[in-house]
């Protein structure tokens, strides 16, 4: 079969608007073919990448940025349809993946590498070592759904950044935004076949984990989806980005009113379908009342709708069945003595703010990954149970911590189990050129353009003898 009848039969997928099931676009799936195919590309095109000088990485990279920044009003619409993504947030989002890649450009000059002395024995007198970082292609990257362009953008930059070739798999709910970002890397100048993007279903996608080619894989999504990939990954290098139930600890004295209304945010933020959304937060007791009620003030002025209405706030979940299982972890919760404070109803897709009180550390509303606008909050009376329940979850991504002492501040960054602590902010604040990732069940590795490229690379050491 020639390629042309292939992709005249290749199957496609209708993609839609989670808030009303309306057509957003049609793509196109790649098979098993075209899936190999994009990584025989990336090959044939890894030294073409490997020996592109650095100024011409990062005009490439910088072109992708200005392409993205032009375009920014079609992406930002796109996906906040796709993905369900109140427009406000989806243009912080174009605006955040137009940073990374103008990071990628100024990291693209900036790998570097040592001289080494060699005579700290006597067999290396008259030697020198020098490191440099070489690409691994290809690379396979794998993204979800919530971050379709950001996410993807912390996985190409490094890679054009660096000299390698990658073939990224979107997600399926919303790929039309990482397929145009494609579009623009394409038009960038950076070698032809070393960026795919491949649609497809999981069970196509696992050749990205099986081709012995591959080097690296660098997914974002689940935990189990996550630590399946390792199991089956062999000797490829792994980077997991995986998911949280991110904890905020709340001390007597913080700025009650400013933690309140950063809760808020972090809690319902894109209807709180974030890994490093706030879902935990625990507050010493003596002044649990008064941020409860400063928090669901807060929260009640959120506005819930239309994802195309600037001033939206929480949009609707992601799909039905994410909103009804939510549904079903907050009758659980309350079926055991937890108490609703506000929201807790769902209409379609759509759920309520929703904050509990008087849960326990075993409900799945504490104990798992709620990814949803549903937040607990729980009183404690030592700083040392706050910090060991915020440990006690499997997860371990980002938390926050509201206090003004600072010896208390460096305790909790000592102590909290977690890729970063954000001191007086919540778990989401997220600087994208600072190294980002978890500990425990939360991942491996780190992104961040900078940290990325040295996932990405091999340090290769040179010995020069000289006498």
């Amino acid at each position: 079969m020639t390629t042309t009848q292939r992709q005249k039969e290749r199957e496609t997928a209708v993609i839609r608007a989670p808030h009303d099931g309306s057509e957003v676009g049609v793509v196109a799936l790649a098979g098993p073919e075209d899936v190999r195919a994009a990584l025989d590309a990336n090959v044939a095109a890894a030294r073409a990448c490997r020996e592109m000088p650095a100024y011409a990485r990062a005009a490439a990279l910088r072109k992708v940025a200005d392409g993205l920044e032009a375009a920014r009003a079609e992406f930002a619409r796109t996906l906040a349809l796709e993905a369900g993504k109140p427009i406000a947030q989806a243009k912080t989002e174009i605006d955040r993946a137009i940073f990374v890649f103008r990071d990628g450009a100024e990291e693209a000059t900036r790998i570097d590498g040592e001289v080494l002395p060699a005579d700290v024995v006597p067999a290396g007198t008259g030697r020198i070592a020098i490191t440099r970082r070489f690409p691994l292609s290809p690379v396979a990257g794998i993204t979800p759904f919530n971050f379709p362009v950001l996410l993807a953008a912390h996985k190409i930059a490094p890679a054009m950044a660096c000299g390698a070739t990658i073939t990224v798999k979107p997600p399926p709910q919303d790929p039309l935004t990482t397929l145009r970002l494609g579009e623009l890397v394409k038009a960038s100048g950076y070698p032809a076949g070393a960026v795919n993007i491949v649609p497809c279903h999981v069970e196509v996608a696992q050749i990205l984990i099986e081709d012995p080619r591959v080097r690296v894989i660098t997914f974002t999504g689940s935990a189990k989806a996550g630590w399946a990939i390792r199991a089956k990954a062999g000797t490829k290098r792994v980077l997991l980005e995986l998911g949280g139930n991110a904890a905020v600890i709340v001390e007597p004295d913080a700025d009650l009113p400013w933690a309140a209304a950063r809760c808020a945010v972090g809690g319902f933020t894109y209807a709180g379908q974030s890994c490093i959304s706030t879902q935990r937060i625990y507050v010493h007791e003596s002044v649990y009342t008064g941020f409860l009620d400063a928090f669901t003030g807060r929260v009640q002025q959120l506005k819930v709708g239309d994802v195309l209405d600037e001033h939206t706030d929480v949009g609707p979940m992601i799909g039905l069945d994410a909103a009804e299982r939510v549904e079903r972890w907050i009758a659980e919760a309350v079926a055991g003595g937890a108490r609703i404070e506000l929201g807790g109803k769902r209409n379609g897709v759509f759920l309520e703010p929703t904050v509990l009180t008087h849960t326990t550390a075993d409900m799945k509303v504490n104990s798992e990954e709620v990814f949803a606008p549903l937040v607990t909050v729980t009183p404690y009376s030592s700083v040392s149970d706050a910090i060991a329940w915020a440990n006690a979850s499997p997860y371990g991504l980002q938390a926050g911590v509201f206090t003004t002492n600072l010896q208390t501040m460096f305790r909790l960054h000592a102590e909290l189990d977690v890729g970063a602590v954000n001191g007086n902010d919540i778990p989401g604040f997220r600087v994208d050129r600072l190294p980002y990732g978890g500990a425990k069940a939360s991942g491996l590795g780190r992104e961040g353009v900078r940290y990325a490229i040295e996932e990405m690379t091999d340090l290769r050491v040179l010995t020069l003898k000289l006498d």
